[in-house]
């Protein structure tokens, strides 16, 4: 067994799911198809079933997205399988199998002394099938750092930082009106004694 990626209809990446080992290519996996009630009581519409008809026992099935035997390229910040890009891919090689079906025909065909050597199957460049879902708008804002809060050892240590500036700033405050007081009495001598 092993893990291979699972996708919506989109192509985006939904989770990984456990398939045979064996597994590869993309086939669609299904789910049941939930009716829609109408939202206006009028339009709901009574039928009453034939006697003679037998409900149906199995519900109705539509593609839900797909198990990809493809690994997913590590980088991607939202993998998204091209879709598209495997179906182009699944024609370009069912069509180089036809042609090299056709020329291997034709080879075994000839008599055994004008054969030479025969025919060599070359399977197509399989292209990147595994991009980037997101915008680079959307990387951008993903990737941008966040402001960390501070824990409370860093807030505590920041707020005795500040009272420890604001204590110093008292204490020039201090010195300076000392200053100023000393220099008035100062003067007052010098007038007292004058």
């Amino acid at each position: 067994m092993k893990a291979v990626p699972k996708v919506n209809t989109d192509g985006l990446y939904l989770e990984d799911t456990l398939v045979d080992d064996a597994f590869s290519g993309a086939v669609p996996f299904y789910a049941p198809v939930i009716p829609t009630l109408p939202t206006d009581p009028g339009e709901v519409e009574l039928e009453t079933a034939p006697e003679d008809e037998q409900p149906e026992d199995t519900p109705e099935l539509e593609i839900a997205g797909f198990i990809v035997g493809i690994p997913v390229i590590p980088g991607l910040y939202r993998p998204r399988f091209d879709l598209a890009a495997w179906e182009a891919y699944q024609d370009t090689e069912s069509s180089v199998k036809d042609a090299f079906k056709s020329e291997y025909d034709q080879w075994s065909a000839l008599p055994e002394e004008e054969r030479g050597e025969p025919p060599i199957y070359q399977a197509p460049m399989q292209p990147t099938l595994w991009i980037e879902g997101l915008t680079p708008e959307e990387i951008e804002e993903l990737t941008r750092p966040q402001p960390q809060e501070l824990n409370e050892v860093d807030r505590l240590g920041s707020e005795m930082v500040a009272r420890e500036l604001e204590a110093m700033e008292l204490r020039q405050q201090n010195e300076a009106q000392g200053a100023q007081i000393v220099g008035l009495e100062l003067r007052l001598l010098s007038l007292e004694n004058s």
